[in-house]
């Protein structure tokens, strides 16, 4: 028997407090994701393979900087807004109901919201050791440590 309590059975998403830290990006890139706001449901739960964000874009908001992963595939599915998700392919408007997944290697992409209302919705990951993430607009590299935290270096090694 452990003395540790167990995490909740079921908690309302939007209570869930935000993430304190913005964004993990280097700071010249970091003002770039400035309306974008993270509940880490996933962590509520104890989950450790996968995580689950419930996420928000303000107005002018973007999820990320445009990226790929070497070994983590991802999922989304809009709740709420318009976005518009640009890939290597183009772009395309999502609405409410609608999903995008990027399997590992696959498409660069993020979602901007071009809007005038909010975006919400859930973003599903999992939790891969050794995965790495590649930026093809931005001189950016970032790999993912044993402590599970993201390391930025330029494309060509150096450190930010």
């Amino acid at each position: 028997m452990t003395d540790t309590p167990l995490p909740p059975l079921a908690v309302t998403a939007l209570d869930v407090a935000p993430r304190t830290r913005k964004s993990v990006y280097p700071a010249v890139f970091a003002a770039r994701v400035d309306g974008r706001e993270k509940r880490q449901l996933g962590d509520v739960f104890g989950l450790s393979a996968f995580g689950v964000n419930l996420t928000v874009l303000a107005p002018g908001g973007q999820s990320a900087l445009m990226h790929r992963h070497t070994k983590q595939d991802e999922f989304v599915y809009i709740l709420e807004g318009t976005p518009t998700l640009i890939t290597d392919d183009g772009e395309q408007t999502l609405e409410p109901g609608m999903c995008a997944g990027f399997p590992a290697g696959g498409r660069a992409h993020h979602l901007v919201n071009r809007g005038k209302i909010r975006v919400v919705y859930l973003e599903i990951g999992d939790r891969i050791a050794g995965d790495a993430a590649s930026y093809p607009k931005d001189d950016l590299a970032a790999h993912l440590g044993p402590d599970g935290s993201w390391q930025f270096t330029h494309k060509d090694g150096r450190p930010y």
